[in-house]
């Protein structure tokens, strides 16, 4: 049984230019805490969770990284993967994501979400969700 594969997920990464930066925005938005840190890269997670408590978001350092456009357009940069949060006051929340210097994309398909950009230009998501945080089994609060 010792020699069992086990895999969890760890985190999500994001490139960046500078990962302490992006780790500050993230940290602030979801009021977590930075668990590591060194020049090339930032690990954050939920207060009091410790890195590798379950899985966080780390940054990592790409001199040559591009911000992708968003919407989609051939030729340019594209997106390839976009985090969505819940949240159980839309306005508020794009308030405050704002506050943490994200910036509210030019272009919305929907009244339930908000597509936002953080500071280095990744696309990100704030949907409301207020039966989800009312629901016992939302645990990432």
């Amino acid at each position: 049984m010792g020699d069992e594969l086990k895999i969890k997920m760890y985190a999500l990464t994001l490139d960046c230019k500078d990962p302490y930066e992006l780790a500050k925005f993230y940290a602030a938005l979801l009021k977590w805490e930075i668990a590591y840190q060194d020049e090339d890269y930032v690990c954050i997670g939920a207060p009091g969770a410790g890195q590798g408590a379950y899985p966080g978001i780390t940054f990592q350092r790409n001199p040559e990284y591009q911000p992708p456009v968003w919407p989609e357009k051939p030729g340019t940069q594209q997106q390839m993967a976009h985090l969505d949060f819940a949240v159980n006051d839309l306005e508020k929340a794009v308030e405050y994501a704002v506050k943490c210097g994200a910036t509210i994309a030019d272009e919305q398909f929907s009244d339930g979400w908000r597509v936002m950009f953080d500071p280095s230009g990744h696309p990100f998501c704030l949907c409301q969700m207020k039966s989800i945080f009312e629901s016992s089994n939302f645990a990432l609060l």
